[in-house]
């Protein structure tokens, strides 16, 4: 008996035409062989090789694209880049200005804390002539009415 392997390892690769019990015509042994089986594979082998050669070797039809199609097909590319650079430019347009606001805000807020800046040195400087002003006086407020009596009489 013969393996799988080797009925389909020997010859050209494919089935050689040997079955489990028979041999091929290189190893006839006098097995019982079936002529009309034989002859009928070989007829069926010959309809297959007639069918694909008139199939490959029929004209075949080459459609050429119409001036029209092209056109549009054209048409279609130029569309879609307009929209693709459309697309990017309206969101590169919309990035810029979204820096620009942020920048102009970022100077509105600078100028405001300058300006509380300001506001608090000037409120800090009152208060320090303030503090200047109580500290230089020769007499505390509560005894100025007596300061006044000594500097009329010191003037007499």
């Amino acid at each position: 008996m013969m393996s799988f392997k080797g009925q389909f390892s020997r010859g050209r690769g494919g089935w050689d035409g040997r079955g489990a019990r028979g041999a091929g015509p290189e190893e006839d042994t006098g097995a019982f062989r079936d002529p009309e089986l034989d002859q009928a594979l070989r007829e069926f082998r010959s309809s297959v090789h007639a069918w694909s050669d008139a199939v490959y070797q029929r004209p075949r039809r080459v459609e050429v694209a119409s001036r029209r199609i092209a056109w549009r097909k054209a048409a279609v590319w130029v569309f879609g880049g307009v929209l693709v650079i459309g697309g990017a430019g309206g969101g590169l347009r919309g990035y810029h200005l979204q820096q620009e606001h942020a920048r102009i805000a970022a100077a509105r807020e600078a100028e405001h804390q300058r300006q509380l800046q300001e506001q608090w040195a000037r409120e800090a400087e009152q208060e320090l002539a303030q503090v200047d002003s109580d500290v230089s006086r020769e007499v505390p407020v509560a005894l100025e009415p007596l300061g006044q009596l000594m500097s009329a009489d010191e003037g007499r």
